[in-house]
């Protein structure tokens, strides 16, 4: 861009800088006139373009051309003797040559105009068009074309068309110089189009070729379904005359045209008292449907009238319908209200049954006892299933006793009614009083609106277990020890008794008469729960049946892993029957899942070689034992005392302090871990 100073703020002065200004190829530096007033200067003021009154002062090195239209020779005699080098050129010259130039930006304005709109009308046509040179190279390709071809043109500018369409038939036209009319093309993407293709000729030369192309895709598939348009109306057809529900259609006047066989059945009107009909033909009492949505366009549902002779009540669904967004009539389906309440009768029975399914899912068949020991405790629990006397079922973590409290539920009267468990270490104190027996609305911050069942009245006429029931803090055994009692509860923030029927079934693998002793538990509470005790043996005193929970875990892990493992070698169960198995079944259950998992999928059976690593080795469990400070004299819960204390402590060592893990690693809840480090003195232990 060249820089210019104009000499002269007159007319020709304000007429050249007009135009030089509209020009992209000079910029005005500055004008000088000794009139301040003059109409180039005030109009340079208005363009922020500098002024003045001396052209000495604009006529640096940076100025590339003077104009000089005042029209005194002798001021351009003195530019030009001053400016040495510089072009200066007398006004009536520039004008011609700026006239000239705003005449050629005129025509490439027009040209850039006609060239855009040429443009624009090519990329609005809805069809496909492609270009290529007369080497075969993409030169244009419309937003249409991109479109359809799944690419972008910028992508593709410049490539062989081979190459980017290779179904192309373009570059076959550059050979034959013959124009290709509606050839049908599947192009890689699966669109089809219908294309022609043109040649292109410079001078008698084939200077390339243009394709124009529409996707017809959907003209295709629009006549595959004209073509089976009857087969679908038959097919159409057969499924409204299947359905068990009343339909009946209506045209656009709301005279019939189609109704099935369940209308038939439900009214008891027949094609001939219906077909041709109008809508209000088949009503008893209340208004036509159809005709409501013939006359809004719009969905009505779930209305009840009585329909037909026989005055049947019914609900009945009606939608208008539209095609190419012209109302063509209505159709409306149809329920027989006794129908419905028979159906919602099987479902609420079918969900209760499914309830009382997943709430109870084991039964005494489910129970391995090849023992005496657990023979008896079965025994034990069968008799008591048909009594309604609260259960105390006693034994280690691990053994089964929620086993034993599903199979118990599910042998008594109340197996139709739920089955809900809660073990109560598992559940914050603060949480847990407002769960078992409700709340009433505004109880606490946070209460829901009307107020919250509890779970002893989820489970009436049912079964309550409860799990840990020895971590009960006092206040809850005071109230536990109320329903026991009273065959009532009184729901947090209220006052009022409500009456429960619940059969109690609880667990523990605490020492209670230990805790009674020492005023942990209550005594009235415990002589109420014992009434039916039923201890269930740790499974090191009942190592016989090892093998058949190994096969019935198998099976279960089989299930949750997706594996198809067959059963244990003899030498693997003389691994298990020489281990002592503290974590009692569920100890067992791990080791056999920890085995399967690193078992090849080829494998069919558990050896000796899968329970490598997993802590089975003959006499771990003693050298753990004989590790621990256990007092040689003492009763049996000091002993038992003694050895729960190193378990403790060594677990926490091997987490590093961290509980959660501990609990995890102990299989006791977190609350339990609590308890037991205050109990033992541990607390100060962890926190370091």
């Amino acid at each position: 861009m060249q820089n210019v100073l104009i000499v002269g703020g007159g007319k020709g002065g304000k007429a050249i800088l007009k135009i030089l200004s509209e020009s992209a190829r000079f910029r005005v530096a500055g004008i000088v006139d000794l009139n301040p007033q003059a109409e180039g200067i005030r109009l340079a003021k208005n363009m922020g373009v500098q002024t003045g009154n001396n052209w000495h002062v604009f006529s640096g090195p940076h100025v590339d051309i003077i104009i000089e239209v005042t029209g005194d020779e002798q001021v351009f005699h003195e530019i030009v003797a001053a400016c040495p080098g510089r072009i200066v050129i007398p006004g009536s010259v520039a004008y011609l040559i700026a006239k000239l130039l705003e005449e050629k930006e005129a025509l490439i304005r027009k040209l850039e105009s006609e060239t855009k709109k040429h443009a624009l009308i090519l990329q609005s046509t809805a069809e496909g068009m492609t270009v290529i040179d007369k080497n075969g190279r993409i030169i244009f390709m419309n937003r249409a074309a991109e479109k359809i071809n799944g690419i972008l043109a910028r992508e593709v500018l410049g490539k062989p068309i081979s190459s980017v369409i290779p179904k192309s038939r373009l570059a076959r036209v550059l050979e034959t110089k013959e124009r290709e009319t509606n050839v049908e093309i599947e192009l890689q993407n699966g669109i089809k189009i219908l294309a022609s293709h043109i040649p292109m000729f410079d001078g008698g030369e084939v200077a390339g070729a243009i394709s124009v192309f529409r996707d017809i895709t959907e003209a295709v598939k629009q006549a595959e379904e004209i073509t089976n348009l009857k087969e679908i109306k038959m097919m159409l057809q057969a499924i409204i005359h299947s359905s068990d529900d009343a339909i009946s259609v209506v045209d656009e006047k709301g005279r019939g045209i189609l109704i099935n066989p369940a209308y038939t059945r439900i009214t008891g009107l027949s094609e001939e008292e219906v077909i041709g009909k109008p809508a209000t033909a088949d009503i008893s009492e209340g208004e036509s449907m159809h005709f409501k949505v013939l006359q809004t366009k719009k969905p009505v549902r779930g209305v009840k009238m009585r329909v037909g002779p026989l005055k049947k009540e019914v609900i009945v669904n009606v939608a208008p319908v539209i095609v190419n967004g012209m109302l063509k009539g209505s159709v409306g389906v149809i329920h027989d209200v006794s129908e419905i309440e028979t159906l919602t009768t099987e479902l609420r029975r079918a969900r209760r049954q499914m309830m009382q399914a997943a709430a109870a899912k084991y039964t005494f068949e489910d129970i391995i006892h090849a023992s005496d020991e657990m023979s008896i405790a079965v025994e034990q629990a069968k008799l008591a299933a048909q009594t309604p006397v609260t259960i105390l079922l006693r034994g280690e973590s691990g053994t089964g006793k929620e086993l034993f409290a599903h199979a118990i539920h599910q042998a008594s009267s109340r197996k139709n009614h739920k089955f809900v468990r809660v073990n109560c270490a598992a559940i914050a104190e603060s949480l847990l009083e407002s769960e078992l027996f409700g709340y009433e609305e505004g109880a606490f911050s946070g209460a829901k609106k009307g107020g919250k069942k509890g779970l002893f009245e989820e489970a009436d006429h049912g079964s309550l277990f409860l799990d840990e029931i020895g971590e009960l803090s006092a206040h809850m055994q005071a109230k536990l020890l109320r329903v026991l009692q009273e065959k009532e509860i009184v729901k947090v923030g209220g006052t009022k008794p409500v009456p429960v029927d619940v059969r109690i079934i609880c667990a523990t693998h605490a020492n209670l008469e230990k805790a009674v002793a020492e005023g942990k538990f209550r005594e009235d509470l415990y002589y109420r729960l014992d009434r039916m005790p039923i201890r269930i043996p740790p499974l090191r005193s009942r190592k016989q049946e090892i093998p058949l929970l190994a096969r019935r875990l198998i099976q279960k892990i089989n299930q949750d892993y997706g594996r198809n493992v067959e059963g244990i070698t003899s030498r693997a169960l003389s691994i298990l029957h020489r281990y002592d198995w503290l974590g009692n079944v569920r100890e067992l259950e791990n080791v056999l899942g920890r085995a399967i998992i690193f078992m090849g999928f080829h494998e069919k059976s558990i050896d000796a070689v899968h329970l490598d690593g997993l802590g089975l080795s003959p006499g771990k469990r003693e050298e753990k034992q004989g590790a621990a400070d256990i007092p040689e004299k003492g009763s049996l819960d000091e002993m038992l005392s003694a050895f729960e204390k190193q378990l403790i402590q060594k677990a926490l060592e091997e987490n590093a302090g961290n509980k959660t893990n501990t609990a995890k690693q102990l299989g006791i809840s977190l609350r339990s871990l609590y308890y037991k480090l205050e109990k033992y003195r541990l607390a100060k232990i962890s926190m370091q």
